[in-house]
């Protein structure tokens, strides 16, 4: 009995339990509920996104004359416009939807000690850093690239 007792002692101090101290339940929860109304400010870009999309791009289609005023961006057929608030849309939309699926489980993971919740959450924050990452690298090879475009324009 003895020897079950120090072998389970040593396995603890192989593999230690991570502790969350009423602080940190604090802040997750505190994050859970930011998250939350980002979230939601999200979804309510994303429908004005999708507005924007369904009826600004066939109303400059219809009226040339509401694209001279909306100057260089007129510039843009009205299905490119539509087609790009769409993708934007879109690209705030998951986001958003991840913001609101981990203040969901964080929330109930905190508030009833569950720690399946908590998990789940935490692996949806996990997606929505993955997302950012993905996006930042997106927008970095753009740059270089409309910077490698742009030497060799000056330079032909």
């Amino acid at each position: 009995m003895q020897d079950q007792e120090k072998f389970e002692d040593s396995e603890n101090q192989k593999h230690p339990q991570l502790i969350v101290t009423e602080d940190m339940r604090s802040y997750f929860y505190d994050m859970a509920k930011w998250a939350n109304f980002l979230g939601i400010v999200g979804f309510v870009i994303s429908a004005f996104m999708l507005m924007a999309a369904l009826t600004i791009g066939p109303t400059l289609n219809a009226n040339p004359e509401m694209a001279k005023m909306l100057g260089q961006l007129g510039a843009m057929d009205g299905t490119t416009f539509s087609i790009v608030f769409l993708i934007y849309g879109f690209a705030i939309f998951f986001p958003s939807l991840l913001m609101v699926r981990y203040a969901s489980k964080a929330k109930h993971g905190v508030l009833y000690g569950e720690q399946t919740s908590l998990n789940e959450g935490i692996a949806k924050l996990k997606s929505l850093f993955k997302y950012f990452g993905v996006l930042a690298l997106i927008f970095i090879a753009i740059y270089l690239l409309t910077l490698f475009s742009a030497v060799l324009s000056k330079i032909g």
